[in-house]
């Protein structure tokens, strides 16, 4: 009998990128370059932040929280999610762009390629600090509205890496062993062509929607707060990462004979764990609400009193002070 699954295929090349510019010229819209398309990879990603968006929208609504909050804070939080995750890429493989036959400023060229998670969960902690800050949120409470989605994200943007032939792990005789070109950078020197690779990405796309799925079974009732979900967050990521990273071929960085990546996702269970047993000592109970205090809709800032009252913009002095008893009319 022929097994169900031998192999895992990768897309056809041109899957990398959708052909946009060709679409638009065939409908005659010929000012538009032929050649221009947008990467599957980034549709991918912007798939997962959608998302991400709407889950963590209607997990904040369960909070009564408006939805539209999250866009106000997903503005920081992607922005330097992404300059973060490219700084940490670049930092992490410093041979690709610095040295002899490199040119440092294609460093700066994120358009081909290169970005790190673990850069991006950095640079977008701190864009969603700045956005709660500016809108009065708690940080705790959007960030364990975001955890499940943030899993659902990062599941999106592993299957990028599949569209892109990259991230694969070490060769492997398992029915869904993945099928790399032997042309592929990436494919080990010495090795036959047609070799199948263990699926990373595949694994990774899987661990994350087990793991969004866990959180939201956990926190069904919204009653997980003060940063103890996206705690759990932190080590269910953290450990299924720190598997995955070391069966991956791709070049990095070494640290102590150890991947950073591997570092890296020890020190998110590490932070994880501090984060839940801190939290929960500090904070036994819920919430008491979803605002900073004194930032809830409606709070008017810099009043000193509770009971307030301003005079007409149109009232004179003569309105203002009240006029004398009335003179006594004689005839």
């Amino acid at each position: 009998m022929t097994p169900l699954l031998q192999s895992i295929p990768s897309p056809p090349p041109e899957w990398q990128q959708v052909p946009i510019g060709q679409w638009l010229y065939s409908i005659g819209l010929t000012f538009v370059p032929a050649g221009w398309g947008i990467q599957t990879y980034a549709l991918c990603i912007l798939a997962g932040i959608v998302v991400a968006a709407v889950l963590t929208g209607w997990r904040l609504r369960q909070r009564g929280v408006e939805a539209g909050y999250v866009i106000d804070i997903a503005v920081w939080a992607v922005l330097l999610g992404i300059v973060a995750a490219r700084v940490f890429h670049v930092v992490s493989h410093p041979d690709d762009y610095f040295g002899p036959g490199r040119d440092p400023l294609s460093a700066l060229y994120i358009w081909e390629g290169g970005i790190a998670i673990f850069g991006s969960l950095i640079g977008g902690a701190i864009g969603i600090w700045i956005g709660c800050r500016q809108t009065g949120l708690r940080f705790t409470t959007f960030v364990d509205a975001l955890a499940p989605g943030l899993l659902l994200a990062q599941a999106f943007g592993r299957l990028g890496n599949w569209f892109n032939h990259e991230l694969f792990g070490q060769p492997t005789a398992l029915p869904w062993g993945l099928e790399i070109e032997a042309t592929n950078p990436a494919f080990p020197v010495g090795l036959p062509e047609g070799t199948l690779f263990h699926p990373t990405f595949a694994y990774e796309i899987v661990w994350n929607v087990l793991g969004a799925a866990l959180l939201l079974w956990i926190d069904r009732r919204r009653d997980v707060q003060w940063g103890r979900l996206v705690a759990l967050y932190l080590i269910w990521y953290g450990v299924g990462r720190s598997m995955f990273e070391t069966i991956r071929v791709d070049p990095s960085e070494l640290i102590l004979g150890i991947r950073t990546n591997v570092w890296m996702a020890f020190l998110a269970i590490a932070v994880g764990l501090v984060v839940w047993i801190v939290q929960t000592r500090r904070h036994p109970g819920l919430e008491p609400s979803p605002w900073q205090p004194g930032r809830e809709p409606g709070t008017q800032e810099g009043v000193d009193s509770d009971v307030y009252t301003e005079l007409p913009e149109s009232r004179t002095q003569d309105e203002a002070e009240p006029a004398a008893d009335p003179a006594v009319v004689t005839r």
